[in-house]
């Protein structure tokens, strides 16, 4: 008697099943990796955890495998040849392999250097980077478990595909069978459509990555949960901007507008100086003894910028408005942040827009923007020249004055010589001049070159040496810049980049602590001095200089000027793993667009007790200036306006 089961449906969900199996290892491997900067999870959260897992790790698999899924159901008898079964093989093999394995492995060593999952964000290092393949290549070698492991599972899915065997529908009757297999994928379509919704209720809006702190008691947790190809299909819509409607735009406006209408009440100590940013690559607040003494008994790592902060205008409750190198930028030359996608890599970004740089070569400065790699290989020119940067000094401007071998690592030319450079460029301009420059040496791999190899104190992490070699680069820049005349006259502006992945201290793992920084200011004449103890940003940098300096004229920021606008609560902004975090000088608050999700006393260094309470009017208040500030900013980004008008 023939058969009128349908099978293929069968066969399908085995085949799918494994894939399961595969993406819970890379989760396993994934924490336990990333466990410094995760954190500890606790049998209560496990549950929820694993639940959250589940869900996402579904739209993972069904959106990777929709084509696979498709050709395994349609109602034609060509799905029972050799040939039509050997293609499905080919097509679930490398489409997983890449997909599942290969992506997912590589989140797990990405993370730690960027605190997020793989996005499309990511794809720009491989258009603007030529040595992306080989610091590729460079990390398998480093982490070549994890390449074992991805080869071991690509095995584990071709043995457990092999081992299903199909065998065909026997359906004799053409009619039964097209309406029967016809029936079987238009219900396999339905599934597949409530599976990469998240959800059965077709009311409900499909799931986000911020979905994910649903399922987790801290933000850095929930990137346990997350899984690859999700991460990167959800931000195909990365140019649709969508804005928050929290209040009418004139109540927006009376809580918070980047417009700046300069009233002075500081007298202007910088007026007409240079001005030269430092922005410092993973200069965490942890690696200074000035700023975080308890957690440096025995000296820390930035000797010489501790003896400049003490002569100096130094913020010690500072925190970065991104996460990654290329968020920084607009956060510090142009006070524009990076709420959960990167605003350099957004095509508002290409809308006019008046940073720092501009503001003062329209006062006559000349501006330059010195980094040791090359040419825009980190993307870096591309928004410089939209914020105003006229002049750029790369590696090859570099190597044509000096050249010669051993000078750079993959990413570029060692700070030591490359900040000599610089000191010899610097003398060569005329007053005024803007400059910032971006050091390199305290990047991953954290190599240093043979003379300071090994002679660096050691540190608790990797990067502590680099970021000790940095710093001994600036002095010998301080040594041989302070004997030219433009010396005397400048106001220098310190500040990193983002937290560093490599973390020393529990403090530093917590959301916040991910966003700690060294941040300062220092002028050799001691005209700008102080302390100043509430929660500052990047985005605060330029208000402040162009306080410092007396600029009079509006502009467009959404930081603040720390000495000339008391109105402007301090308050710091940013976005760790996909959820907003709201710093003030009493609380940390974190909010997923919608409610808010925990809350912690500022003195909680360790995050460890949640004091959310919904009658709060400090929590409230906290929440209604974040909201204004969020509005404010997606309704700007998706007009492109970033001017006063």
């Amino acid at each position: 008697m023939k058969k009128l089961w349908n099978n293929d449906f069968i066969v399908l969900v085995m085949r799918i099943l494994p894939l399961y199996v595969c993406i819970l290892i890379t989760q396993i491997l994934f924490y336990f990796y990333n466990r410094p900067v995760i954190g500890d999870l606790s049998g209560v959260e496990l549950p929820m955890l694993f639940w959250g897992s589940l869900k996402f790790s579904t739209i993972s698999i069904l959106y990777l495998n929709a084509p696979f899924i498709l050709l395994s159901l349609l109602p034609l008898r060509a799905r029972g040849t050799k040939g039509y079964q050997r293609m499905l093989f080919w097509l679930y093999t490398i489409t997983n392999s890449i997909g599942i394995i290969v992506l997912n492995l590589a989140d797990v060593i990405y993370y730690r250097y960027a605190f997020k999952r793989i996005t499309l964000e990511e794809m720009h290092f491989f258009e603007e980077n030529d040595n992306t393949f080989g610091i590729l290549f460079k990390s398998m070698g480093e982490n070549w478990y994890v390449v074992l492991l991805a080869a071991l599972l690509v095995f584990f899915l071709v043995y457990v595909y092999r081992k299903i065997k199909y065998h065909p529908t026997e359906i004799a009757n053409p009619v039964a069978y097209y309406v029967t297999n016809t029936l079987v994928l238009a219900v396999s379509f339905l599934l597949w459509v409530a599976g990469v919704r998240g959800s059965t209720e077709w009311k409900a809006r499909p799931v986000t990555i911020s979905n994910v702190a649903y399922y987790t008691q801290s933000p850095q947790k929930g990137a346990v949960a997350l899984s690859n190809p999700f991460c990167l299909l959800r931000m195909i819509g990365i140019r649709q901007i969508e804005v928050p409607h929290y209040f009418s735009e004139d109540e927006e406006e009376t809580l918070f507008t980047p417009y700046h209408y300069p009233a002075l009440s500081q007298v202007p100590v910088a007026a007409g100086k240079n001005v030269v940013i430092f922005v410092l690559e993973s200069f965490s607040r942890e690696h200074s003894q000035y700023l975080s003494p308890h957690l440096n008994p025995d000296g820390g790592y930035t000797p010489f910028l501790d003896s400049l902060m003490r002569e100096g205008l130094v913020f010690p409750n500072a925190y970065a408005n991104g996460m990654k190198s290329i968020e920084a930028l607009p956060s510090i030359l142009a006070s524009i942040p990076s709420y959960r996608t990167s605003f350099a890599l957004l095509p508002q970004a290409l809308s006019p827009l008046d940073g720092l740089p501009r503001i003062l070569s329209e006062q006559g400065y000349s501006t330059h923007f010195f980094c040791g790699a090359r040419a825009n290989q980190m993307g870096f020119e591309a928004f410089g020249k939209l914020a105003g940067i006229n002049r750029f000094h790369n590696r090859e401007d570099y190597e044509a004055k000096h050249p010669g071998p051993g000078q750079a690592n993959i990413w570029g030319v060692w700070d030591m010589p490359f900040l000599q450079f610089v000191a010899e460029e610097l003398e060569m301009m005329k007053p005024p001049f803007f400059t910032a420059v971006f050091t390199l040496s305290s990047h991953h791999p954290y190599d240093l070159p043979a003379p300071y190899a090994g002679n660096m104190p050691e540190g608790n992490t990797p990067v502590q040496p680099c970021v000790a070699f940095t710093d001994l680069s600036i002095r010998k820049f301080f040594e041989k810049a302070s004997k030219m005349p433009w010396f005397q006259n400048t106001l220098f502006v310190f500040v990193a980049d983002h937290v560093s992945p490599q973390m020393a201290h529990p403090e530093t793992r917590t959301a916040k602590g991910n966003t700690a920084i060294l941040y300062f200011m220092y002028t050799p004449d001691h005209s700008v001095k102080g302390r100043y103890e509430q929660v500052t940003q990047q985005l605060d940098i330029m208000p402040t200089v162009l306080g410092l300096m007396g600029y009079e004229k509006p502009y467009f920021a959404f930081g603040r000027d720390i000495f000339n606008e008391p109105d402007r609560q301090p308050m710091v902004v940013n976005c760790v793993n996909q959820t907003f975090q709201c710093l003030t000088d009493s609380i940390s608050l974190y909010f997923d667009g919608n409610r808010r999700l925990y809350v912690f006393d500022a003195n909680d260094t360790l995050q460890e007790r949640d004091v959310m309470d919904a009658g709060s009017v400090l929590q409230r208040n906290a929440e209604k200036d974040l909201k204004a500030i969020l509005q404010s900013y997606y309704r700007h980004v998706s007009e492109g306006k970033f001017r006063v008008p």
